[in-house]
């Protein structure tokens, strides 16, 4: 995976990634199982961890345009939520603009839940790559930094608007660990697959996803049939990865 831009939230988090071998859903399940265990350990409970209503999200970006507005609204989540008043002052994990494409960032394996005898390494290095489709970092960092503004000072209006205020970073830190948001989340609202500020480009995206659902639908049916050459189209994961089912084209 290549690792462009995150927000780690209290209780969720954000990413910005390119995907080039076709394996998000491993790495996202690697991922969250790593997390919770860890995580458990370290707090002293055994309680799944993530919630279990649904699967993570993943929006494709269509254009690069879109893919500057999904990194700066990664970036203004701690504000938009009422948290701090700028995303550089968010105590979680959190990436500034300017690193994305420049830094390399290290982490230190963790003491507890890691075995210093296991088979993962002491540290490791992430480097955190530009997307595809700029002519630069530079270029990149200076839209991702311009757009995250624009969020910020936007959402602060909101919040002063609705008389809310910042929670501040303090605050933040000290919140209890086993401590749950209050109830009233938005539930059976859109779960957006694209990401596309362009009208045509956003229906060309959602056409071929659409596609795909109905060449997977009567591969499946063909298969369930009894067929045992079935050709399943591009972009089949469990299929191909669990049963090695055919697919057209790359995966």
């Amino acid at each position: 995976m290549r690792v462009h831009a995150f927000c780690v939230l209290s209780n969720h988090y954000h990413l910005l990634v390119t995907d080039p071998e076709a394996r998000l859903p491993a790495f996202v399940q690697y991922l969250d199982s790593l997390v919770a265990r860890a995580t458990n350990a370290s707090l002293g409970r055994f309680e799944g961890f993530w919630a279990a209503a649904a699967s993570y999200s993943a929006v494709a970006p269509a254009e690069p345009e879109d893919v500057v507005a999904k990194a700066a609204y990664v970036l203004a989540n701690p504000v938009a939520a009422g948290l701090v008043r700028r995303g550089p002052e968010w105590p979680g994990l959190w990436t500034a603009p300017e690193q994305i494409g420049s830094a390399t960032l290290v982490a230190r394996r963790p003491k507890v839940f890691f075995s210093a005898e296991g088979y993962l390494p002491e540290s490791v290095e992430l480097p955190l790559t530009t997307p595809a489709g700029f002519a630069s970092a530079a270029e990149f960092q200076a839209r991702v930094a311009g757009q995250l503004r624009e969020l910020e000072e936007r959402s602060t209006r909101d919040v002063e608007r609705e008389g809310r205020g910042f929670l501040g970073a303090a605050r933040v830190l000290a919140q209890r660990s086993f401590a749950r948001p209050a109830p009233g989340e938005p539930r059976f609202g859109l779960n957006p697959r694209v990401a596309a500020r362009d009208k045509w480009k956003r229906i060309e995206a959602i056409c071929r996803l659409k596609a795909f659902l109905a060449d997977y639908r009567a591969a499946w049916r063909e298969r369930r049939s009894g067929g045992s050459d079935v050709l399943f189209p591009a972009g089949t994961y469990h299929l191909r990865l669990m049963h090695g089912v055919q697919c057209a084209g790359a995966a």
